[in-house]
């Protein structure tokens, strides 16, 4: 039962980051992102407006959504696309 306890708190600590600091600076750009899901530390989101097929989408993903939320939230270990598999080369970027 804490399981699902922990689940929902770090559900919770995410959707606030992605409300009150993610969207809005995507936002100014015309993008968006939807929370899918958390799982495991693993956070799947949908990327939407002008982010969804932005060439830059990945790198966003990687470098801001994933860096933003790590930092604010240290049990997310990892953010995934739930449109797309994350391409391997993303992962030397985030080290």
């Amino acid at each position: 039962m804490s399981i699902v306890i922990d689940r929902d708190k770090m559900l919770e600590k995410v959707k606030e980051v992605i409300e009150k600091e993610i969207k809005p600076l995507l936002a100014l750009e015309g993008g968006s992102i939807e929370l899918v899901d958390v799982e495991d530390g693993v956070v799947k989101v949908r990327l939407t407006g002008a982010c969804a097929g932005c060439p830059m989408s990945q790198y966003t993903l990687v470098n801001f959504v994933e860096a933003t939320l790590k930092d604010r939230v240290p049990e997310v270990k990892s953010v995934v696309s739930a449109n797309a598999q994350r391409a391997p080369w993303t992962d030397m970027m985030c080290r």
